[in-house]
Parts: structure tokens; sequence; C-alpha cells
């Protein structure tokens, strides 16, 4: 729809009052806006540089830390997905864009939703990638893994990432790619996320629920998700494409929750494809 030339062009600035918050962003590159919204605890370093260049060849992208992580403020409060909704498009507003393309990832796409539902005018097209929609209609993970990350506990920032890191990889990714786990830790603990936000954030996940709203959705939809995901199970990928009326579905054999491993380029091209395409669109 819109297939534009564009140059690179990366733009960082400090922070930006976005709300009751200070937020830091960046946008790198030039064209249609493309917003890309990160999951829990994560914050622009979890984006691996192969994954923005590929979206600022083609689009305006823009990247920012949730409230709560990063180098965003970290008020103490009652966090909800709805609420980090609002500050992504408070943020459209003082960037001044009309419309763009969303990309949300595990709460990130939680936060696409809501978007999407709240804010319809604002969405061109909309990418789901390792999400579900919350409530009695998503697919829950192991009971084990959901006591790890419910349980209120003290833990460093390295103890954290230690522990996020088996739960969003596959064992053999991990097993088979230390250099890159070991860098990608280094990233995860550049702006690490305080516990006390860690669970604010985790708390407005466990009251997230969108599952009866969302054949209200009008934008066009794709979901991506990873068949050896086990903190969001790919069941949950079905059940979003039953509900959301418009939607194509793609399942990324040997991908775990950061989806874009093991094959950046692949899946990149994959949702580049349907950004830019007008393509007849139907559940899979």
């Amino acid at each position: 729809m819109h297939n534009l030339i564009v140059k690179r062009v990366d733009f960082y600035l400090p922070k930006i009052k976005v709300n009751d918050i200070e937020m830091y962003y960046e946008i790198h590159g030039e064209g249609f806006p493309c917003i890309l919204i990160m999951g829990l605890a994560a914050d622009v370093n979890w984006w691996t540089p192969d994954v923005i260049d590929a979206y600022s060849q083609n689009f305006k992208t823009i990247i920012f830390d949730n409230r709560g992580a990063g180098r965003t403020d970290k008020p103490v409060m009652n966090y909800t997905v709805k609420m980090f909704a609002d500050d992504t498009v408070s943020l459209m507003d003082i960037l001044n864009i009309e419309r763009a393309h969303i990309i949300g990832a595990s709460m990130g796409g939680m936060i696409a939703q809501e978007i999407a539902l709240n804010y319809p005018e604002r969405v061109e097209k909309l990418v789901l990638c390792c999400t579900h929609c919350g409530g009695s209609k998503q697919v829950l993970p192991s009971d084990e893994i959901l006591q790890q990350m419910m349980t209120p506990r003290e833990l460093t920032p390295e103890e954290l990432v230690n522990e996020i890191i088996p739960l969003v990889f596959t064992e053999n990714f991990i097993k088979n790619n230390s250099d890159f786990i070991e860098s990608y830790k280094l990233r995860m603990l550049k702006t690490p996320i305080p516990i006390d936000s860690y669970q604010r954030q985790v708390q407005a996940i466990g009251n997230f629920s969108t599952g009866m709203r969302l054949k209200k959705i009008e934008a066009p939809t794709l979901i991506v998700q990873g068949k050896e995901d086990i903190l969001v199970p790919p069941e949950n990928a079905e059940v979003l494409a039953k509900r959301i009326p418009n939607t194509k579905v793609i399942l990324l054999e040997n991908a775990a929750h950061i989806l874009f491993q093991p094959d950046p380029d692949k899946i990149s091209k994959e949702i580049i494809g349907f950004l830019t395409e007008k393509i007849e669109m139907k559940v899979i």
C-alpha cells in the first residue's frame, strides 16, 4: 500500500514528555511510519541491529522503552496494558504520526491489540508476534513457568536475565549459539528493568484481556508465532486468528518466544512483505 523509496536516517533523542512520564525513543530510517513495541522487561536494546536495519530500510521505524522499562520513567503505580497503549499513541501524537503500521512482540503484541481496538484510525496494518489475548481465552504455559513468572522474588538483574533466556530461546539454539546468547545477555543488561517495575508489568499482563473484543479489530492483521514457544504456547495464534476478522498466520519451525531467531532475515522479509504488499487476507 505504501511502496516508498527511502533513505536511511537514524535519529536518537534523550527523553520526551509522554502523558505523565519521560519516555526514551529512537527513530531509524524514513518512509511510512512503523512502530515496534517490545515486551515484558524489554527495552530498545532487545531489538538486534539486523532487525532494526531491515525495517529502517523500508520504513520510518520508531522504537521506544515502555513505561517501567529501560530509560523510560518507572512511576510507582499500577500499570495496565491499556496504559501502555495510551503511552504509545501519545508518542505518535507528539511525533505527528497520524497512522502507522504497528508491530508488537509478546506484551508488545498485547499493547498493539489495545491500540487497534481503542485507536483503530491510527493503525494501517497490525502484526502480532508471540502473543495472546489474555483472560480465559488464552492458552497458558505450564504451571512451572506460570509460578516462576508470577511469584514475587528479589532478583538481581543478572539473575533475572538468566531466568529469561531459557524461556525465550530454544534449548538447541542456546547450546549452538553461545556467542550470540552471551552478547544478547549484555544487551539485556544495558538498562535492566528493576524487579519492582518488572512485577508491575507482570501484573498488567495478568489483568489483560481482549478475547471478547478482538472481532472489532479493523486492520489487516498478521499473526507470527514460533512453534517452540514455551512462554506463549503456539495454540494462542489460532485463538487470535479465529477472533480477528482479517488475518494471516505464520507459524515458524524451530523458533521460540524471541522468534526473530534463528533466522531474522527470513521473518523480517515475511513481515515487511505483508506490510508493503496488497494481499488477499485469509485465515491459515
